[in-house]
């Protein structure tokens, strides 16, 4: 048939297309979805949050551990070597210059040889006491 038009239905206004139809549904379940999929996300952002630094926080005690670790086997040694005789005397001439009895023992106070009398250059350049400042500056605030 020349004449009529194959596949053309008139149809009311205010009827959609089955398509139509089918895709306001689809939008709708499509929201409800998105809507679903974001509550599920906000209630699992603070738990990985919490994961999250909780691991950190581990990895650091971790590392706190390791360095007691450390020190505690620093001090065992030295405790073990505090125990032997001959490292007390040897830290006990270094340190605190003591001498075996019958020995004589010398100090050298000035490498250079001095008598004992300051170098007058020297001492101008040192800043004076704190207090010598302070007083200074007290003094020069009740001239003005």
């Amino acid at each position: 048939m020349p004449g009529s038009v194959e596949g053309k239905v008139s149809r009311p206004a205010d009827e959609r297309p089955a398509g139509a139809a089918a895709r306001s549904h689809l939008t709708s379940r499509a929201a409800i979805l998105a809507i679903v999929m974001c509550a599920i996300a906000l209630s699992l952002a603070y738990p990985v949050r919490e994961y999250v630094a909780q691991r950190r926080e581990i990895a650091e005690l971790r590392h706190q551990e390791r360095v007691a670790q450390q020190q505690v086997e620093e001090l065992a040694l030295r405790k073990q070597r505090l125990g032997d005789e001959s490292y007390i005397k040897r830290e006990a001439r270094r340190r605190l210059h003591y001498c075996m009895p019958g020995e004589k023992c010398y100090v050298v106070l000035d490498g250079n040889g001095a008598t004992g009398k300051q170098d007058p250059q020297a001492a101008s350049g040192r800043t004076p006491p704190w207090y010598a400042t302070l007083w200074r500056s007290v003094e020069a605030a009740d001239r003005r």
